[in-house]
């Protein structure tokens, strides 16, 4: 849902952050909330974060490409194909993404921004674009 306030356009976006570090997601969560960004929960799995992302329904996944073990990319493709296409994915890392080839481009996401880069701004721009 998005309100118009003068020419400023602030959204009420709910995001779900999924990283596998904590001090990333506690840093992540304040900085979104301080620019306006709703954060409705945080995963450090894909499991958890799919089961969080089905119940929650957040406007956008911020999804960490490298999860320990676990892939980001795999994350991204089961939420495509189970959350409904109201959920949006932005693929995050602390590597550039030139880093990943071909892979953010074939991938379910809608686009790839650097850890460093991260803002509720850059994020609303990618889903209004």
């Amino acid at each position: 849902m998005y309100e118009h306030a003068g020419t400023a356009m602030l959204a009420l976006m709910r995001s779900l952050l999924v990283d596998d570090s904590s001090r990333f997601l506690a840093a992540a969560r304040e900085l979104l909330e301080g620019q306006g960004m709703e954060v409705v929960g945080v995963a450090s799995t894909t499991e958890e974060a799919a089961q969080l992302a089905r119940s929650l329904r957040p406007d956008v996944c911020l999804v960490d490409i490298d999860l320990g073990d676990e892939s980001g990319f795999d994350l991204a493709l089961r939420l495509a194909e189970s959350v409904d296409d109201s959920t949006r994915v932005i693929l995050i890392s602390a590597y550039p993404e030139r880093d990943f080839g071909d892979m953010i481009p074939d991938s379910p996401a809608i686009g790839f921004l650097a850890k460093p880069a991260l803002s509720a701004e850059r994020i609303r721009a990618m889903l209004e674009g």
